[in-house]
């Protein structure tokens, strides 16, 4: 069944993907609470979506890492519920683990999954109520293959497919849809073209937004990914742990 969504909450959606989706969803007629750290950027994406669209648009600028501020943003989602829940933000470090600091690695652990976790509990069970709503959750294909120099994130979201997608099948049949996307490398500025390694920011928006008006429980954008994903299956995972490894030595040297 299809959803078109009336409201819409999408986090870290000041740039990159998440930007994106807020414009599509404009475009829809949606009307939106757009989340993210730099108030000034929402403000004006704001403004511009107002301006375009004629939709509301309410701006909470909010760290999802800081307790009461994200406190501040799963209570909006409980007293004014919305239709859709886009949990977009998150971050990747890059390096040796061994090497880097540990409280910033568990700070990408308590944004790339706690958030989307508590979030995801503030606004599912109402949704569960009324029989009807989406939660979209931005995962990656890194989740589904071994990421050197960048493990916690590449765990991360092997986590939040493996989540999003157990919750899809819990709520099968109730008029909700949860959704995991899960993109390759993907252009975070909008004149890029894509290719046939990178994506473009609103391709993968666009095609996270169809997956959960129409139920699909993972959606990887890209045809060059999705050829991936069988292999990504079938190659022996020592194979798999070396190709990521030569990848990964290669991007630290030309860096």
């Amino acid at each position: 069944m299809r959803q078109a969504y009336r409201t819409a909450l999408v986090t870290g959606a000041s740039s990159g993907i998440g930007e994106s989706f807020a414009r599509l969803l404009a475009m829809r007629g949606t009307d939106l609470v757009i989340v993210a750290r730099r108030a000034d950027l929402l403000d004006e994406l704001a403004r511009d979506l107002v301006e375009r669209y004629r939709v509301g648009v309410e701006v909470m600028a909010a760290d999802l890492t800081d307790p009461g501020e994200r406190g501040a943003v799963e209570q909006r989602l409980r007293s004014e519920p919305v239709e859709l829940l886009v949990n977009n933000a998150g971050y990747g470090a890059f390096g040796p683990y061994a090497e880097s600091d540990l409280d910033d690695q568990l700070k990408e652990v308590d944004l790339n999954v706690a958030a989307l976790m508590r979030l995801t509990h503030a606004a599912l069970p109402g949704m569960i109520e009324r029989g009807r709503g989406g939660i979209l959750n931005v995962a990656s294909m890194a989740g589904f293959a071994p990421s050197p120099g960048s493990a916690v994130y590449g765990a991360t979201k092997s986590f939040v497919a493996s989540f999003s997608e157990s919750l899809h099948a819990e709520v099968a049949g109730q008029g909700v849809h949860v959704t995991a996307l899960c993109p390759g490398f993907t252009r975070t500025d909008e004149e890029s073209e894509p290719n046939l390694l990178w994506l473009r920011r609103e391709d993968v928006a666009r095609a996270g937004l169809a997956a959960v008006t129409t139920g699909r429980a993972l959606c990887v954008p890209g045809l060059q990914y999705k050829a991936a994903m069988p292999a990504l299956k079938l190659v022996p995972r020592p194979l798999l742990r070396a190709a990521a490894t030569l990848m990964w030595k290669q991007a630290a040297d030309s860096q």
